[in-house]
């Protein structure tokens, strides 16, 4: 049986999109308040599962289930063009998942209930019957959880082998919950096929108008909220810091919301930029709270 090209099994695990979940991955490390040094064998582990493993997962996941459309679309990715021949391409999601479960399982029970709940999302996302995709509230919500809260949670338990800190859940949700609105500015590219493809993204079922609106709404609310939350734990700084952030996101939301769907990768290169950045920042007020605590 013909076997697939190293490279193409790369193209399909698709390392671009690992960046998000590493990088929250690294803020729940962050927000632990433990120290890196103790623990930088587990923190090397955790970041593979974050990107190379779970996130690298669900793009199987995703080319598999999609390789009809894709051979319509974009012939040229891996699958559809043949350089992932036959079943290769379930085989690898399959492959990808027994290996982050693996991974999982020697970082700790926590990390392990996490990887579970991932992985059942990232399939969900794109299998029967599911398909979370066909629908933008369900879809959204799914890669906002897998990018965002579970990397941070995961990063966390890591630190502490045990359930993180209740600050740090919160903050994970919440940074979740503006994540949808990110996931929101994505689809605004496809509206016409989707509207064929009877997909329901956000733009499709409430106008492209309404839609950045909402979008926009979900972004900026949890920040208010993460500001309000580092004033009662006496982090002004960090609450000022993130302020300015978000100040800065609505300066770029005025060109957004004029032309959403020429702006929304524009956007999300910028104001994005700036939104994880305030996780970041959220995370070290995390660990200075931790550390000042007697």
């Amino acid at each position: 049986m013909q076997r697939p090209k190293p490279t193409a099994v790369l193209e399909l695990l698709k390392p671009i999109t690992w960046f998000a979940p590493m990088w929250a991955f690294a803020c729940g490390v962050v927000s632990s308040g433990l120290p890196l040094s103790a623990r930088w064998l587990f923190i090397c582990a955790g970041v593979v599962l974050a990107g190379p493993l779970i996130c690298a997962t669900s793009q199987a996941v995703n080319d598999w289930y999609d390789r009809h459309v894709d051979a319509i679309n974009e012939p040229n990715r891996p699958i559809p063009s043949g350089r992932i021949p036959g079943r290769w391409g379930f085989y690898i999601a399959c492959l990808w998942t027994v290996l982050s479960l693996g991974l999982a399982t020697a970082l700790g029970q926590w990390v392990v209930y996490a990887a579970i709940l991932g992985l059942i999302l990232a399939w969900a996302y794109s299998a029967p019957p599911l398909r979370l995709k066909q629908n933008g509230w369900w879809g959204n919500s799914a890669v906002a959880i897998c990018y965002e809260g579970l990397p941070w949670f995961t990063g966390a338990a890591v630190m502490a082998a045990s359930l993180p800190d209740w600050r740090i859940v919160v903050l994970a949700l919440l940074y979740s919950f503006g994540a949808h609105g990110i996931m929101t500015l994505n689809d605004f590219k496809s509206v016409e096929g989707d509207e064929q493809m009877g997909v329901l993204s956000l733009p499709v079922q409430l106008g492209v108008k309404k839609a950045v609106e909402l979008a926009c709404v979900v972004m900026a609310a949890p920040q208010f909220v993460v500001i309000g939350l580092l004033f009662s734990w006496s982090r002004p700084f960090h609450a000022m810091a993130v302020t300015a952030l978000l100040a800065g996101q609505f300066a770029l939301m005025v060109r957004l919301l004029k032309n959403p769907r020429q702006y929304a990768s524009w956007y999300n290169a910028t104001g994005t930029t700036l939104y994880v950045l305030g996780m970041l920042v959220s995370a070290f007020a995390l660990r200075m709270a931790a550390s000042a605590t007697p």
